[in-house]
């Protein structure tokens, strides 16, 4: 969780602006934690294009990221960025690096929307050129996403696994990602049991965190589920829905021919106190199970009267019951 969460909208922040940066699914506990502030990401970010020349370049001369961060752009949102854009222009230069094997064309390191957009309008594309290592492209591009926290958990634990896949460590992607380690495990234990194939059908999953990701991860990784899984996810009208929605028809079909939880008998806790109030008594029953706990003044010695009269006790209950059955 996480993330969402670990970790709001789709729309491009630094030409839109956004009232709320709220990750869309939830996050729980140690999600909260592990990232920093946004304050801080988004400052980091900025540093990157901090008294640099913004230049303008042909967005044909220009290719995506080495590794890609999301798993599908939101039309919807796009087309807002697009109309925020031509009416009124580019707010915030992107950030882009000298190829590092083309000469004249460039890579981008963050901002893939904002080029798009140009591109579509016709328009060259405000820039701010940095040549950057791989590493630190990397680590720029995660933070620059985080700072927006406009990616869901998947696409983020997508993004963990492409980094990996590529030979980073994890402090790497610790710093990509504005995650500890043990979140990015977590995220990559999720893309470890489920396919790239059906994280691709399923898609960003936006609303959906990293708790019910784990869940469904686990219910993905069974050897039993591996045909139901390709029926589901082979279904026609799997297709039409919304990716929350086939996140959840998913999970729900695998819950669904999935073993049954064990039911826990239902625990009862009481309490017994005497009119001298020298002994206080706690007992608790769930289904073939009785515990007593006794404090204050006679705790002690009337417990240790009850275990010296056991055998008598026993036999006047069970006498008690032959009675009742009579």
């Amino acid at each position: 969780m996480a993330r969402k969460n670990l970790l709001a909208g789709l729309v491009d922040a630094a030409d839109i602006p956004q009232a709320d940066v709220t990750p869309p699914y939830t996050m729980r506990g140690a999600s909260k934690s592990m990232v920093r502030s946004l304050d801080e990401l988004s400052r980091q970010a900025e540093k990157f294009l901090e008294g640099e020349a913004v230049v303008e370049l042909d967005p044909e001369t220009i290719e995506g990221s080495f590794v890609l961060d999301r798993l599908a752009d939101d039309e919807e949102q796009f087309e807002e960025l697009k109309a925020a854009i031509a009416e009124r222009g580019q707010d915030t230069p992107i950030l882009v690096r000298p190829h590092p094997s083309t000469s004249g064309q460039y890579q981008i390191v963050f901002g893939h929307r904002r080029a798009r957009v140009a591109r579509e309008l016709g328009r060259k594309v405000k820039a701010v050129v940095k040549a950057l290592d791989d590493r630190t492209h990397v680590i720029a591009q995660g933070q620059e996403n985080s700072a927006r926290a406009n990616l869901s958990f998947i696409e983020r634990a997508n993004f963990a696994a492409r980094l990996e896949a590529l030979g980073y460590d994890r402090s790497v992607i610790s710093s990509a990602l504005a995650a500890d380690k043990t979140s990015v495990s977590k995220m990559l234990s999720v893309t470890e049991r489920v396919s790239p194939a059906v994280i691709e059908s399923i898609g960003p999953a936006p609303s959906t965190g990293r708790d019910r990701w784990l869940e469904l991860s686990l219910l993905v990784g069974k050897v039993a589920n591996a045909e139901k899984v390709q029926d589901v996810i082979g279904e026609p009208a799997f297709g039409s829905l919304s990716s929350d929605e086939r996140f959840n028809t998913l999970f729900s079909a695998l819950s669904t021919s999935a073993k049954p939880v064990k039911k826990t008998a239902l625990t009862v806790k009481e309490a017994w106190q005497p009119a001298d109030k020298a002994v206080s008594a706690q007992y608790s029953k769930s289904g073939k199970a009785f515990t007593l706990s006794m404090k204050s003044k006679n705790a002690g010695r009337f417990g240790q009267y009850l275990a010296d009269n056991l055998d008598r006790l026993y036999a006047e209950f069970l006498a008690a019951n032959d009675r009742k059955e009579d």
